[in-house]
This record gives C-alpha cells, sequence and structure tokens, in this order.
C-alpha cells in the first residue's frame, strides 16, 4: 500500500508515527468499515482500526482512489474500539 501523507489534516497524536499508521493498515485482523452516515458515504471515507508492529491500536479515518490511501484522522483506540476490535480478532480466531 502507498500512503499521500501530503497536506495532513489533522494534528498527530504524541503517541502516533507515521510508521504506526502505516502498520495498522498492514495488520492482517485490521478491521475496515464502510460508513453507515450518509456524510461519510458521499465523502467516500472509510474507517480501520487496525495494530501496529508495537501493539499500539489505532483508528484511522481515510480516503483511497484504489492505489493511495489518504488518512484524514489518526488516534489511538479508545475503549470501545478496543472492546470491538478484540471481539472481531476473536471470531476470526475461533474463540
Amino acid at each position: 500500500m502507498e500512503f499521500d501523507w501530503n497536506n495532513v489534516s489533522f494534528e498527530w497524536d504524541s503517541s502516533l508515527t507515521q510508521r504506526d499508521v502505516e502498520e495498522s493498515f498492514e495488520d492482517p485482523f485490521a478491521v475496515r468499515l464502510l460508513p453507515d452516515s450518509p456524510r461519510f458515504s458521499v465523502q467516500g471515507r472509510f474507517f480501520n482500526l487496525g495494530r501496529s508492529a508495537s501493539g499500539l491500536g489505532i483508528f484511522a479515518v481515510y480516503r483511497t482512489n484504489g492505489r493511495q490511501i489518504q488518512v484524514i484522522y489518526a488516534r489511538p483506540f479508545d475503549p470501545e474500539e478496543q472492546f470491538f476490535y478484540q471481539r472481531k480478532l476473536n471470531q476470526s480466531l475461533g474463540q
């Protein structure tokens, strides 16, 4: 995957790096969601919940043209996202 980091439109959380965010998209158990809000679907935005190689859970909003990913917003998981990610991971692993 190729990332477009030009003109990042959000303030970086001090605990995140670009590499962490990129790794969260490479997580084999990442959860990618299509928005259920008309506001987001018209703008072509998607959600990704994944973990970096260091284990940091990251929630990201992004858009893509099929070749490049442009991250619009990224931050560490909140408790509900952590729970949701873990539940999906457990389902994938048959636990």
